[in-house]
């Protein structure tokens, strides 16, 4: 029995004037059938802008049908009798968790909607505590949510989804401000529910995610072009990529001996199916060179950061005071690329925030070019402009009427002339692949991946000494995030800028990174290299951080005898040695 039936499926968002007036119309479903048999597992892909949240938001109710219809377990979502109901048999949980977090305290903040579906108190107190233990969060019971860290506040919403003992969830990319160890609860959650009958609807850009599905749905401009199993979607590699999508990376490698003629399985979905496949082939031994000698540091080069025995407190004197930065030292050259990682909660953020004086050290000296920030004749408003600090959700920081001026406000309060801002502007919105004409709309009109780049050209225009990027591409699909990786890397090649880029992704990091800086528990745990960094599995997997999946499928090989090295993190480094080896 089908829990959820989609029949010609079509939804229009309408643009009013201010008369109230229709002035435009943008339609984001076109037509779509879909089916959901109660208890599956479905997965659904798509780029940015495809349409899967507005689909998404018909299955409780949130949104009604332009045309055709939506059945939720034999109720029609268009009937406004029925929405209650219909939102108790499909919870959902957003993106962004502060657009559902509405109390001052965890627990109470669970127990809302159970306390409006006048749930007894007992059973109220009883679904929260085990809701709060499911998502790792019942220590937390009595804290505030917005003293949480992003990760941690997805949690509290899925735990408030979870209460209500929903039969369908949905989740809108739900671990996208997830670390690895968080990210893996929380599809660990999904799965034991799914085994207890709750039909799981999640929407992501993790391939890793959908590939743990019963099935996957593929959609693009507003239809669904791709339906099947994960090994049946994940083959069609070319046409995946074509959609602005990705591929896990064992299957992308696979795909990349294919066409070096290797005759190796295309359906692969994990590491451990690659490394059985990879050691059937024959293969010649691996010569690891000799350890190169190390690059000298170049004692000539400045730090443009220092952080001297930081220590930060939140909440000082209150029930809730808690140390997020421990007595931590760490110095930063002018022009390196910084990796910033650590598992939720580790004071990344907390960290970084002192980098431009957003926060004030409890004890400890943050110096920015050699100078204490914080002295007495230190000029904070100064050091904000040497110091650029994007945020999490940087689209969060337009508010202009153009891209053009929101581009130009930070230029402007620099009091520079209007021929430099106009120069400004243009220069740093080149930079990230802004068009003239972008200039000219609405940052409100455009695309999540432009949104984003629009917010980063602000900060890049203001041309900071230092940039510092809190999940830059959080949130965006395969394509959208690598063009903005991509834009930022070519930025810190041409103009020298000090970039410290923070990120859950591991695969991001290895990727642009020369020196990473890992933190645990408000500690500093290493920075180092990245060759360094990444040759401590092991203990990164401890700490509740993740390796790439390329990097696990290199061990898997070792461990069956066939080395190709411990410094594998990428594609690219992996398909040049297994290559090399199956050739010789």
């Amino acid at each position: 029995m089908n829990i959820i039936e989609v029949k010609g499926l079509e939804f229009e968002y309408k643009a009013y004037d201010d008369n109230g007036e229709v002035c435009g119309v943008n339609k984001v479903l076109r037509g779509l059938d879909l089916t959901v048999p109660r208890g599956q597992f479905l997965a659904v892909l798509g780029h940015n802008g495809c349409g899967k949240s507005t689909l998404a938001k018909h299955f409780n109710g949130i949104l009604t049908a332009s045309a055709g219809s939506v059945i939720v377990d034999g109720m029609d979502a268009s009937d406004e009798e029925r929405v209650f109901d219909i939102r108790q048999k499909v919870g959902m949980v957003f993106q962004n968790p502060d657009n559902q977090l509405v109390a001052t305290v965890v627990e109470e903040d669970v127990a809302f909607a159970l306390e409006n579906l006048g749930v007894p108190p007992d059973e109220i107190r009883k679904r929260v505590d085990v809701a709060l233990r499911i998502v790792d969060m019942y220590e937390y019971r009595e804290h505030s949510p917005h003293q949480l860290s992003g990760g941690q506040k997805q949690r509290i919403a899925i735990a408030g989804i979870l209460a209500m003992k929903p039969d369908c969830i949905v989740l809108d990319e739900p671990t996208s401000m997830l670390d690895p160890k968080g990210r893996a609860e929380v599809m660990e959650t999904i799965k034991l529910l799914n085994s207890q009958g709750v039909t799981m609807i999640l929407i992501t850009h993790y391939m890793d995610e959908a590939v743990q599905a019963d099935r996957v749905v593929v959609m693009d401009e507003g239809k669904i072009i791709m339906d099947g199993t994960p090994k049946e979607i994940f083959v069609r590699v070319d046409e995946l990529k074509a959609h602005s999508l990705d591929v896990p990376q064992v299957t992308d490698l696979m795909y990349g001996l294919r066409q070096n003629g290797i005759d190796v399985p295309l359906d692969v979905l994990n590491e451990t199916e690659c490394a059985n496949a990879l050691l059937k082939l024959p293969h010649g031994a691996y010569e690891k060179p000799g350890a190169a000698p190390a690059a000298p540091e170049n004692d000539e080069i400045p730090y443009v950061a220092e952080v001297k025995k930081l220590t930060y407190k939140y909440s000082v004197g209150t029930p809730f005071e808690a140390t997020a930065v421990d007595n931590v030292s760490v110095s930063i050259k002018k022009g390196q690329f910084v990796g910033v990682i650590g598992h939720t909660g580790s004071g990344k953020s907390t960290l970084i925030q002192h980098l431009n004086g957003l926060l004030r050290p409890t004890s400890g000296e943050i110096l920015i070019n050699g100078r204490n920030i914080w002295a007495k004749d230190g000029d904070i408003r100064k050091v904000r402009f040497m110091a650029g600090l994007v945020f999490q959700y940087s689209e969060y920081q337009l508010f202009e009427d153009t891209v053009y001026k929101d581009i130009a406000f930070g230029p402007k309060n620099m009091g520079l002339t209007e021929a430099e801002i106009d120069t400004r502007v243009r220069e740093a919105a080149a930079a990230m692949g802004l068009s003239d004409e972008l200039l000219e709309r609405s940052p409100f009109d455009l695309s999540g991946g432009q949104k984003r780049r629009a917010a980063l050209a602000g900060v890049i225009a203001m041309k900071p000494e230092i940039l510092i990027l809190d999940e830059p591409a959080a949130g965006l699909d395969p394509k959208g995030r690598d063009t903005v990786l991509e834009e930022i890397s070519e930025f810190h090649r041409q103009s020298g800028t000090t970039i410290l880029l923070v990120s859950h992704s591991m695969e991001d990091i290895v990727r642009y990174a020369e020196k990473i800086l890992v933190m645990n528990h408000g500690r500093l745990f290493c920075y180092e290299d990245t060759d360094v960094v990444f040759s401590h599995t092991r203990e990164l997997t401890q700490i509740g951080l993740g390796i790439p999946q390329i990097s696990r499928l290199s061990h898997l090989l070792k461990e069956g005898g066939f080395d190709i090295g411990d410094d594998i993190y990428t594609i690219e480094r992996a398909k040049e040695r297994l290559l090399k080896t199956i050739n010789a």
